[in-house]
């Protein structure tokens, strides 16, 4: 069976940086299990592995775009040191998490002052290409089981495709607004992800 949306594929991975620098591997430990198309790994992967098969060993360059983004610079703080309460010294890589309303945020310290330190919410491999060599272990269908947490639920509330969502199903709402009115506050109000498209009318 060929890797396709909805299949369960284990795989082993060597991660490497363009220096050749190792940075993850599945070596001597279970392989990579996850769901093609259910965006579990980073989508220059995702898209590379569609189509393989059982036993195909290759390699991959995912670049940022299609990895972990390009870095931004808008997405370092410079803050005061008094504001890591309970840390006794405060150094480089030093690794935090910050509660937002996404939830937990990790950021790293990227440089430390006399007084303050350089706090860095970029994802440490950031900007970076990413080198994959792959080795497919196994694949197989999806159960409903294993599919049910990566449904699509429309941002109405409905998710049974009566507001009129063109994307049940493919996680993209592709609804014009119907549904989402009703208890809409015209700012946002009806938590709808898509809230500038739905409401734009």
């Amino acid at each position: 069976m060929k890797i396709a949306d909805k299949t369960v594929v284990q795989m082993h991975y060597t991660l490497t940086s363009d220096e050749g620098k190792v940075i993850d591997s599945s070596a001597g430990r279970e392989p990579l299990q996850y769901i093609q198309g259910a965006h579990m790994i980073v989508v220059g992967l995702e898209k590379a592995m569609a189509g393989h098969d059982v036993g195909d060993k290759f390699d991959v360059k995912v670049i940022p775009s299609e990895g972990y983004g390009e870095y931004d610079e808008k997405m370092t703080q410079e803050v005061p040191l008094n504001v890591f309460q309970g840390v006794e010294k405060v150094e480089v890589g030093m690794q935090f998490y910050a509660q937002t309303p996404a939830g937990p945020m990790p950021l790293r310290i990227k440089s430390v002052g006399e007084k303050t330190a350089v706090i860095d919410a970029n994802h440490e491999l950031a900007g970076k290409n990413l080198n994959f060599a792959i080795e497919v272990v196994s694949v197989r269908e999806a159960t409903e089981d294993e599919m049910k947490p990566f449904e699509h639920h429309c941002c109405c509330g409905k998710g049974d495709g009566e507001c009129g969502c063109g994307g049940h199903g493919d996680g993209e709402c592709g609804c014009g607004g119907e549904g989402h009115k009703e208890n809409c506050d015209g700012k946002g109000g009806c938590g709808c992800p898509n809230h500038d498209k739905h409401h734009q009318n």
